[in-house]
């Protein structure tokens, strides 16, 4: 067998469960060595059994040769001194999704990871899920034909308590409302299945639920990759939050994928289906989605350290994704009416 590798998780904020319940069902190939946080979360490092030292400093993470490999699960705002900190150490990231709090300072970081050297993957779990690799699949192998035109919808909610606690929803910690801090994982799925060349318009506003600085809710035309429409909506104003889908329609069938479930629909052939379980974290309980697809991209992770290869969700990936979400953002407008 070969030996477990050495890792250290920054941040233990409410997000980090699926991650800590990944890294106990992959303990045998994990040794989670250090827990970094300036406030110690005994309950939040329950879902992991083994021991793990508790620490304030990173350094004393980072200069500890046993630890090959990062997961940065910390505020948007941290991650480019983070990650330069993990790099300038030889370390491998893992970094929560986004990649920071703007474009420029995203490029920045996606700059520091290809100079580095070591593996670099980002948590876009929902490209892990088993109905998106089976509708990209189906897609990949030409399955539905030309594509013709094709829709992505987030109609998730947020409470007001939700954006009144710990700046959410502020440019200076999270860097953007629902596009960034929601949307991103189905955008960047939306992406990888179909392209998006370029956006021909875009409303960006504040509704009256939510009292926050960033948008709640975007709604958009788009160029896809091959020419075809598309279009896109998001928000956080959906009471009381539903399934995040996309819709695509080609020339030799059409799919539905609506959370985990799956349903493509073929001009001449059978159907195909794919059911999922649990939720998808879309209403008030945020955390409600299970952490299997958290553990499949943390699996990739570590084959691609194994076998030198890339893994399936890279920086360059992740950028297009934040490319996508400042031409939304800069075509669009704020409007409170």
């Amino acid at each position: 067998m070969a030996p477990r590798l050495g890792m250290a998780l920054v941040g233990l904020g409410a997000a980090t469960p699926p991650h800590l319940r990944s890294l106990q069902d992959l303990s045998e190939r994990i040794d989670l060595r250090y827990a970094v946080t300036r406030h110690p979360h005994p309950d939040r490092i329950r879902p992991y059994t083994g021991p793990v030292r508790w620490v304030s400093d990173l350094d004393e993470a980072l200069n500890d040769p046993q630890v090959q490999a990062v997961i940065v699960a910390t505020p948007p705002s941290t991650h480019l001194d983070i990650c330069r900190r993990c790099f300038a150490t030889g370390k491998h990231v893992l970094l929560e999704k986004p990649l920071e709090l703007d474009l420029e300072r995203s490029k920045q970081l996606a700059s520091l990871a290809r100079q580095s050297g070591r593996h670099w993957g980002v948590v876009m779990q929902h490209r892990f899920r088993e109905a998106s690799l089976v509708l990209q699949d189906v897609v990949d192998k030409g399955r539905l034909g030309e594509i013709q035109a094709a829709s992505v919808r987030v109609p998730w909610w947020r409470s007001q308590a939700y954006y009144n606690e710990l700046g959410r929803g502020t440019l200076a910690r999270d860097g953007g409302g629902v596009l960034l801090t929601q949307a991103i994982h189905t955008l960047n799925l939306f992406q990888s299945l179909v392209g998006v060349k370029s956006v021909t318009a875009s409303v960006v506003r504040q509704t009256r639920l939510h009292q926050m600085e960033t948008e709640d809710h975007v709604s958009a035309l788009l160029v896809l990759g091959n020419g075809a429409p598309g279009d896109l909506m998001a928000t956080t104003a959906m009471y009381p939050g539903f399934p995040e889908t996309i819709e695509i329609i080609g020339t030799q069938g059409s799919a539905r994928l609506s959370g985990a479930d799956l349903q493509v629909h073929f001009l001449q052939g059978d159907p195909l289906t794919v059911r999922g379980e649990g939720g998808t974290g879309s209403g008030a309980n945020m955390m409600d989605f299970s952490h299997e697809p958290h553990r499949d991209l943390l699996t990739d992770f570590i084959d691609a350290i194994v076998h030198h290869r890339a893994p399936r969700v890279t920086v360059d990936d992740a950028l297009k994704t934040h490319l996508l979400i400042d031409e939304l953002l800069r075509k669009g407008r704020m409007s409170t009416d």
